[in-house]
């Protein structure tokens, strides 16, 4: 790209962007205006294609609306978008998912989903840890008065 263009183009890019990939399942919060009143309306679906990069940057969104497939094109840095959510994270296997269009039902929507299983198990081991330090004096001490005792009840026990 032009350096003079990429400057000029530099202040109007969003960086608070949320981190989306293709095969995302997202809502997308945009602003609708109807007639001197402003809401935000949002439109869910999965990410099928990302296009182009910097100011020009564009994804596309498709969702199912009474069995037809509907989609629809955002710029990344549309003023109109409030802010993008992912709802469910993906593991594309195509940097586009235009496959997708010929599929109907649930098949439309069946996309392979990042598995979270790793995540969640190093968020427990990481609770774990923080809870752990404090827990491992405390069982040691109590481990040794049951020895003691064991000695002193088991003279008594054989008389």
């Amino acid at each position: 790209m032009n350096p003079i263009i990429h400057e000029i183009t530099a202040s109007q890019v969003k960086k608070d962007i949320t981190p989306f990939k293709v095969g995302d399942g997202v809502r997308v919060h945009t602003k609708v205006r109807e007639g001197d009143k402003e809401r935000v309306q949002v439109y869910a679906g999965i990410v099928i294609a990302r296009k182009g990069h910097g100011m020009h940057e564009t994804f596309t969104v498709r969702w199912l609306s009474y069995g037809e497939g509907v989609e629809r094109v955002f710029p990344v840095n549309s003023p109109n978008i409030e802010k993008i959510e992912v709802e469910r994270e993906s593991e594309p296997m195509r940097a586009r998912l235009y496959y997708l269009r010929r599929r109907t039902g649930k098949a439309a929507v069946a996309i392979k989903e990042k598995d979270r299983a790793a995540e969640i198990h190093a968020e427990k081991v990481a609770a774990a840890s923080k809870a752990a330090p404090a827990a491992k004096p405390a069982p040691a001490k109590a481990a040794a008065k049951p020895e003691a005792e064991a000695v002193a009840e088991a003279p008594a026990a054989k008389s």
